[in-house]
Parts: C-alpha cells; structure tokens; sequence
C-alpha cells in the first residue's frame, strides 16, 4: 500500500498573537515566528504510519511519501515527517504567496498520476489560512470517493477500503470508501485507539497525539530520499484565484472594569452589554 499525504509549513500557531500585518496591510507577517509543520498534517502522517505498521512484528504493511509546496525552508518540515517515519519526501518548491487551493490542487493532482497512491490521507485544513478546500477539490479531480473530517479508520487486513466516523454537527457519521481514495483527518485521529489496519491487535494502544521523531528517526530521514522539484516539472504555473485585497488588525478590546456589587453587575450586564 502507498499512502501520500500533504504538508504545508505554518508561522507557529502557538503564537498567533504575535503575527503582525505590513505597513501597508497588503499581507500578514511572519518575522521572528518559527515555522512548524501544520497540525492537521501531522496528524495525517501518524494516521498513515499507524495505518501502514504491524506492531506485533514491527513491521512495515506500505509506504509513506509525503509531499509538500513551499521555499527551500520548508525542507526542514518535510525532514521532521521522515524523522517521524515517513519513507519518502518530495520539496516542490514554490513561493507561499503564489500558492492557494487552486495551485495545490493542480500539482497534488500531478503527483497523484506520478506517484499512483492507493490513499491521499491529507489533514482536513492549514491553520493559516483555513480554507479546507484541498481534499475536497483533489477528490473531485481525481474522481475518487471522500470522506472528510475523519476521527476513526477501520481497515480490513487487506489494506483495500476504509470505514471511516466522521465528526457532524449532530454526532458522527460512518461511511466505507474503497481505495483509491482521499481522506481528510481531524485531531481526533491520533486518540490512543483511532486507527485500525486489520493487522495490528485491537488491543493496541498507541500514545496520545503524534509521535515524537526518535534520534534514531532523525538520523535515517538524513538518508532518506527527499527529491526537490518545481511547479514546472509538473506543468503548472502559479495563478492564485484568490486575491486578498487588505488585512486589518481587529478592534482593540476595552479593559474591563471592577464592580462593588451584584446588582451593579446585573445592571450593567443589561443596560450596556446587553445580554439579558
């Protein structure tokens, strides 16, 4: 089995407070930030690496290749994905604000016919801009069946389909795609018990969240193939549809004020907040 799954570097949201606009609000920036990997991509990896190992022999059921748009820098994201156990890399190079929905789209959807995965396991958004777009649009290109926002995967021991719980406004909601297919995670996905792939025992429990790139991992993703590309090689040109016009810091909150009393607070809550 082959998975591949997207990475997008991110400014630490962490420390999103921090992210100041330009003088001329035409952008967001970024300077004195560390870059991370996005969460919802970390969380996509663990997925596919819990999907593809057998833990009653440690041993390996596919392969992972990780794939990610962005600056020379953004090796650094792609090395912490193969530390973490990922097989493969692929640095597309490309400037992030020549890049929205449409781009990442248009060369995954290269990739794809490149690499032939049997699964785009992808994190359901980017903390930056939020769109949760991709997935969705790489399905439809390809044709494949969906399944978003995904908090649980059951597979069979064959590797061949998925049943996946999906998060909903009114609960969960499962659903089963055959492979190919392209699925998008939510943080849930990484519970001690989310994942299950038919070859490692029911019983096992793996550890809260994401693993942590051992010593030992992030000496072999030193030697691990990361091939560094362009958007040429796959054709595409970086057209954005999306423009933003202007950024705009939100207002200024007021203090807030001390009162000697409840009814004080009950008529201030009424006559000024307005809330009851």
């Amino acid at each position: 089995m082959k998975i591949l799954v997207p990475l997008k570097r991110v400014a630490d949201p962490d420390n999103a407070n921090k992210v100041k606009i330009s003088p001329d609000g035409k952008k967001v920036t970024s300077e004195g930030l560390e870059w991370k990997l996005n969460p919802f991509d970390e969380y996509a990896v663990e997925a596919a690496l819990r999907i593809t190992e057998n833990k009653t022999n440690n041993a390996r059921l596919g392969e992972v290749v990780v794939v990610c748009l962005g600056p020379a820098d953004a090796k650094q994201q792609v090395t912490q994905a193969l530390a973490m156990g990922a097989d493969r890399g692929i640095l597309i190079d490309a400037a992030d604000e020549t890049l929205d929905a449409t781009v990442v789209v248009d060369t995954l959807e290269k990739v794809v016919a490149e690499e032939k995965p049997d699964l785009v396991l992808a994190g359901k958004q980017v903390v930056d801009g939020d769109s949760n777009q991709v997935a969705q649009m790489l399905a439809v290109r390809l044709g494949w069946p969906q399944a978003t926002f995904a908090a649980h995967l059951s597979l069979p021991k064959e590797l061949n389909k998925a049943l996946v719980t999906r998060e909903v406004d009114g609960g969960v909601a499962k659903l089963e795609v055959t492979f190919p297919a392209v699925i998008s995670v939510d943080l849930r996905i990484v519970a001690p018990d989310a994942v299950k792939n038919g070859n490692t025992p029911d019983s096992e429990k793996y550890p809260e969240g994401p693993r942590y790139p051992s010593l030992r991992g992030i000496m072999q993703a030193k030697k691990k193939p990361l091939a560094a590309k362009k958007l040429a090689d796959y054709g595409v040109t970086p057209a954005p549809r999306l423009e933003y016009l202007k950024f705009e810091p939100p207002p200024q909150r007021k203090a807030g004020a001390k009162v000697p009393d409840v009814e004080t607070l009950v008529a201030k809550l009424k006559n000024e907040a307005r809330v009851i």
